[in-house]
């Protein structure tokens, strides 16, 4: 891969946006084992609200990377599992949550360090 690849307008930034929402990583994630209903994903993942669920997984529909199923005797009865293109994703995610285990701690200390930094006034004109 070349630099260009980085570029604003290139696929390499489609890829990054996609992995950069916090929701879409993780919803990606709890269906990897197959496919799953709204509500076995909330209590899957924890810590996530209806609408935010809900507002993930259509972005990732949209995207191509999930796909829905509802039930034809039951059309309110949804589920939702990943795509072939969808579980491409799940080794770079492996991969990311892998750096984090290993480095979380450091970027932490980074970010306290940071904070703890009181600012200096400018030197003196004179």
């Amino acid at each position: 891969m070349t630099t260009d690849a980085f570029l604003a307008d290139c696929r390499a930034r489609l890829a990054f946006d996609l992995l950069s929402n916090t929701w879409n990583a993780v919803v990606l994630w709890a269906l990897r084992d197959g496919p799953r209903r709204p509500v076995e994903l909330r209590e899957r993942i924890g810590g996530i609200s209806s609408k935010v669920l809900t507002e993930t997984l259509r972005r990732l529909q949209f995207n191509g990377l999930v796909d829905r199923q509802a039930d034809p005797d039951a059309p309110s009865r949804v589920e939702y599992r990943l795509t072939a293109l969808g579980r491409t994703l799940l080794a770079p995610i492996d991969a990311v949550g892998a750096w984090a285990f290993e480095h979380g701690d450091e970027v932490m200390a980074a970010q306290e360090a940071a904070c703890t930094l009181v600012p200096q006034p400018p030197p003196s004109a004179h």
